[in-house]
Formats: C-alpha cells, structure tokens, sequence
C-alpha cells in the first residue's frame, strides 16, 4: 500500500464568479516562485483553468471529476499528478457544495476534498456586504461537517474600513482569515461564450495575467498560513493511477530523441506528446503507431490521461495544429482531434486546404479517428458555412443557445473506440449545433436530458458531442491503437 502525504489545499467559493481561478493560478504561480513543486488540479471536467495552471506551475493542469472518473479514481489520479511535489493546489467547480444535476454530492468540490482528506479555503466576494459576510461563512462551514473549511480569502475588498469590517465580523464563526485581495481589473482575464480564453489564445498576454495573479496573491495572502493548513491535509493510502498499469503493459520502448532545434515538449499536453513543430517529421517505430493529435490555438481541450494511455498501449503520440500544418505527421495511422473552438477560427481552418484534405483522405481510407465536439465540427462538410473536412456528411453552425451538462452514454455499435454497448460518461459544452445530429450509425445513446442518438460511426471514425475522459475505461485507448496496427 503506497501513502500519499503531500501537503494539499482546496480552493472553493460559495459560487462561481467569486475569483476562485485568480486565486488558485495565483497561490500556485506563488508557490511556484518560491521554488516549490506544485501540483495543479481542477475539480469538474474544465479544459480552460488547468491551461493557466500549467503556465504558473510548469507542470500539466490535471482534472479530478468524479462523475466522468467515478470517486474511486480521484484519489489515484491526485496522487499520480502530485508524485515528487511539495505542494498540490486544487480549484474547485461551481459552488462549493455544487455537483452533478440531481446526484447530490457528486462532482462537488466538497465530495473531492472529502476523498482527498483536504481542508478547504472559501473565496468570498466581498464586494457587496458586510457583517453577512459571518452568516455566508457559518453556513458553509456548518453544511457538512465532514468538509473542513480551513480558512476564507476576501476577495474584491473596497477599502482598508471594508476589511475591518469584513474581520471583525468573521471573528465569531471562528475560521481565520488567510487573505484580502483588493478590486484589481488588470488581474482579469478576458471571456466569451464558453468561458475564459484559453492561455494558448492569449499568447504573452496570458503570461502578464498570471503574473499580475501571482503578485496580487503574493501580496495579499498569508502564505505562510495557507502552507501550514496545507500541511494539515490527512494522508491518502492506495497507489497513485498509472497508464500501463491501468492497461496491464508494460511501458513502451523510448520515444526517438528528438529532432536537434524541435521545441520541446509542450507542458499542457504531458509525456509522451511532442510539440506541432514536429509535425511532418514523425513516423511509426516498429509496431509503435504514429497517433496524431490535434492541438494549437483551435483545439486547446485534451485531458493528459488520454496522451498517456495511448503512450501506453503502445502508440507514438505526436501533436499537430491545424492552423499551421499543412500535413498531417508522417506516418500517422490514427488522428485524436479533441475540443476548442474551431467556430472561433473556422476562417483560418478552411484556408488550410491540405490539411483539410489529408484529414479526409485519412478518414475515407479507413484509419481510426477519434473527434470530440471541436473534433466533429472540424469533421463535417461546412462550419458556419466556411467549407471544413468533409468527412460527415453534416453542417455545423453557432446558435445562441449553450448546451451544458453531464451525459450518460451507450455505445449504439461497434466503433474504433468502444464496442456495441459500452457504457461511459460523458459532459457536453457546447453553443453549436450538428445537421443531422446523428448518423445512419450513431456514436451514443445518451439518456439525459431527454433519451436520444447522438454522433457518426462510419468507417475509422467515432465522432460526437461528448467529451469523455478515459481514465474511466483505459480499454478505449488499447482498442484504438489496435485498431491503428490493423488498418
């Protein structure tokens, strides 16, 4: 039985909104600058903040989901994304005490700090109350007894009276005050209809905003505090999760060293993936399959566990962006195109005919594609009427409306990645719509919010709306890769 004893903080609000990201990015780039390992982690199935996270730790933003993964691998994914650091910051969702639609606890941030044996810090907005600022913090501290709220960060605090008054008041509920950020606009990082921006959007903008987060946090928070009720967090029993265990492999041979001036492997996407510099350059090793994966500005949605687990099943993962590369890697036998925003960049997309077509053709022939709600739009025959792949015969376009939440998922058939009547999990986020939304085979049978088929089998292809994490099934990625041997 392995023990895991590092020391771990989760940050949580008592709603979105609060400033949860700008203090989680911030205790981490903090942390960071003082010389110690920081493990960054976000509780739900968002892409975008773990993004930010790796920028102020240089280490891969990993999620904890416990509705995508089940409870029972949060603590093995924590303890696989922490090994060898001082530290683990973890961001919660939502509202502290907020999950999945009608499973009550489940997804929360407190059902993960539970599993986590973590004392929790609340943000708080304090922009517009007072003295009820005692009330909100009682209330939450006194919800669950089994969540351990170890302390609050006042954030957007108007004046050195506003704080005295915001203290004195949480003097009697008890739980100390280990920081006051004052109302700071240039910590702000823009949004739009999904969310944040992405950092791989945002270029050096993106790195000034966590800088501006490290500072405001650096001045602001007892990190002295947080470290020591960080150090308080309980100890974890159970071996940390680990991809060709997980496969029952071993791992795979060495990857080739890489290509002398190639950019070095980009920390957001984890081991095992080369930067899209290398695209065109790779090629299969032995029996080890070229697996391209889609990446860049375009297509910033990939869980790290993915990378890792085709690694394992014996497949040479390399990234592309379909913004520069006009070819796909040589060599590749199978194409992993995740989410993004493709609606954003359909323009630049459709301009890059090459790739467009060597996607197709790679798809016609047969080859094994995987494609994620980004992924399908990028697959169908137009986006907003700008010509994309043309592998599924379907339209994509914008729409006001989001499309949000938690999936239950059935295999309809067999595909490249899952056989008839698989059962997985999955979460849609999306403001795009599909015509037909599925085809003559569909991907899934999904159960909520109302029962339907959804997403195309054809050929090689497994293209849909649901982005699942594979962690939860590592069967997928083996059966991928075989499927990339064998095509």
């Amino acid at each position: 039985m392995v023990t895991s004893s590092v020391p771990r903080l989760v940050i949580a609000a008592p709603s979105s909104g609060s400033g949860k990201t700008t203090v989680a990015t911030g205790l981490m780039a903090a942390f960071a600058a003082r010389g110690l390992a920081v493990s960054p982690h976000k509780v739900g199935p968002d892409y975008i903040d773990p993004g930010y996270h790796a920028l102020a730790t240089g280490r891969v933003g990993r999620n904890l989901d416990a509705y995508l993964c089940g409870p029972e691998l949060v603590g093995p994914l924590f303890a696989h994304g922490a090994r060898g650091c001082d530290l683990a910051v973890v961001e919660g969702v939502m509202g502290l005490y907020d999950g999945a639609a009608g499973e009550g606890e489940l997804a929360s941030t407190a059902q993960v700090a539970k599993l986590l044996r973590a004392p929790v810090v609340l943000v708080v907005d304090a922009s517009s109350q007072a003295r009820s600022v005692a009330a909100l913090v009682h209330g939450f501290v006194s919800w669950d007894p089994e969540v351990r709220v170890g302390g609050v960060i006042l954030n957007k605090v108007g004046s050195d009276r506003h704080e005295e008054l915001l203290r004195e008041a949480l003097e009697a509920v008890g739980v100390p005050v280990l920081g006051v950020l004052r109302r700071a606009p240039q910590v702000d990082t823009p949004s739009r209809h999904l969310g944040l921006v992405p950092v791989a959007e945002r270029g050096a903008a993106a790195v000034e905003a966590v800088a501006a987060m490290r500072a405001q946090v650096a001045d602001g928070c007892d990190l002295e505090g947080l470290l020591g009720l960080a150090r308080s967090a309980g100890s974890l029993s159970g071996a940390g999760w680990d991809a060709a265990e997980v496969l029952g492999s071993s791992p795979p041979p060495p990857l080739p060293v890489p290509t002398p001036g190639a950019a070095p492997p980009d920390p957001r996407f984890g081991p095992g993936r080369a930067s899209s510099s290398n695209a065109g350059r790779a090629e299969s090793t032995g029996l080890r399959p070229v697996v391209a994966v889609a990446g860049g500005a375009a297509f910033t949605f990939s869980y790290a566990e993915h990378a890792e687990l085709l690694a394992a099943a014996g497949a040479e993962v390399v990234t592309f962006d379909p913004l520069r590369d006009e070819q796909l890697p040589d060599g590749t036998r199978g194409l992993v195109i995740g989410g993004g925003f493709p609606e954003v960049y359909a323009s630049e997309l459709s301009a890059n005919e090459p790739l467009r077509k060597a996607v197709a053709e790679l798809a016609l022939g047969g080859a094994p594609v995987a494609a994620e709600c980004a992924g399908l739009l990028y697959l169908c025959r137009e986006l907003d009427g700008r010509p994309m792949c043309g592998v599924l015969d379907a339209a994509a376009r914008m729409t006001g409306r989001l499309t949000l939440g938690y999936r239950d998922a059935v295999a309809v058939g067999d595909s490249s990645l899952v056989a008839a009547g698989g059962r997985m999990r999955g979460h849609e986020f999306h403001r795009t719509v599909v015509e037909p939304g599925a085809g003559a085979a569909p991907a899934w049978g999904v159960r909520a919010p109302e029962r339907r088929v959804e997403g195309f089998v054809q050929l090689g292809v497994h293209a849909s709306y649901l982005h699942t994490h594979w962690a939860s099934a590592p069967g997928v990625a083996r059966r991928f890769v075989e499927r990339c041997r064998t095509s």
